[in-house]
């Protein structure tokens, strides 16, 4: 499919939890879990997104879903934005846009069953009769790799593998363009995460999807996306094109992260210099002023401790948010 047009648009995301405190809980401070962060995705293309747990990985999915309404900036879907389309409005672009959760046991109902659970946004959407849903249901179930037959079960009838194929199965039922893909494999074992991520591969080339793939592995990562941004604390801190981010990372922190991806070759894995970060990652309550990272960097200067760094493009879409560049 031909990359062209941005589907989404992100413009400097904010999404504050707030915390009341004092015996009145009267005195309010907030976790700033997603601080003005901006980036765009294209039809059929796949963005990465990575970083240590807590970062914001996450809360940036499920609020450009509407599932955590933002606290400020826009969300652009397919030119039209809608930030702050509430209920009623946001119900068309509820079908457009779908979720694939980390946890394939805790996102599905275990009281239903599959055909209940794949049929039940079909449903909520009023898209078709009772006949055609039953087919949409077998097809996808065969589409996923599954028997069926096994419409008739419950989750805890399955494996973990199988469950998040029911839960791509049921992101997929409303005819989606756009998906959020969180940690779709970090809950599964390692020989089945491949078939997973290779399926997933499939499905966009077919039906000309659109991702954003939230993870840890930072090599299934490099695999599946087109580019990658690269989150700490809050903050997008570098972006680039997936193969340019691996052979040239320019932010310290990213190249803490490439560093600590396993190299089968032990040859190779002892020339590879692993990065040790030293310090405490901050509270993403009261983060530090300036720069968020400079706790932990060895390059640190002292206008870092006052100035917050914006992504500046360094040649070929490229983007870094650090003092060296």
């Amino acid at each position: 499919m031909e990359k062209k047009d941005n589907l989404i648009e992100v413009k400097n995301l904010t999404k504050f939890f707030s915390i009341n405190r004092g015996i009145f809980r009267a005195t309010k401070s907030y976790i700033k879990a997603v601080d003005d962060v901006s980036f765009e995705i294209k039809k059929g293309e796949t963005l990465g997104l990575v970083g240590e747990s807590g970062c914001g990985k996450t809360t940036t999915g499920r609020t450009i879903l509407k599932l955590y309404e933002p606290t400020s900036g826009q969300i652009i879907y397919d030119g039209k934005d809608i930030a702050k389309l509430k209920n009623k409005a946001m119900l068309p672009y509820r079908r457009k846009l779908q979720m694939i959760f980390q946890d394939p046991y805790a996102s599905l109902n275990s009281r239903m069953t599959v055909e209940d659970i794949i049929g039940e946004p079909i449903q909520i959407h009023k898209l078709m009769g009772k006949k055609e849903k039953h087919d949409r249901i077998q097809y996808l179930l065969n589409r996923v790799g599954l028997n069926p037959d096994h419409a008739s079960r419950y989750p805890h009838e399955f494996s973990g593998g199988q469950r998040q194929r029911i839960g791509i199965a049921r992101a997929l039922a409303v005819q989606p363009e756009f998906i959020v893909c969180d940690e779709p494999i970090s809950a599964l074992d390692v020989s089945i995460q491949a078939q997973v991520v290779n399926m997933l591969e499939d499905l966009q080339d077919d039906l000309g999807l659109t991702y954003l793939f939230i993870a840890h592995d930072l090599s299934m990562v490099r695999h599946i996306s087109d580019k990658i941004g690269v989150m700490y604390l809050g903050k997008l801190v570098e972006l680039a094109d997936s193969s340019e981010l691996y052979k040239n990372p320019l932010h310290p922190y990213t190249k803490a992260l490439i560093s600590a991806i396993p190299i089968p070759d032990p040859d190779m894995a002892e020339k590879n210099k692993r990065i040790i970060l030293e310090g405490e990652i901050p509270s993403p309550i009261d983060p530090p002023k300036g720069c968020r990272f400079k706790g932990r960097c060895k390059y640190a200067k002292p206008n870092c401790e006052e100035a917050d760094f914006e992504l500046k493009d360094v040649g070929g879409g490229h983007k870094v948010a650090c003092n060296l560049y």
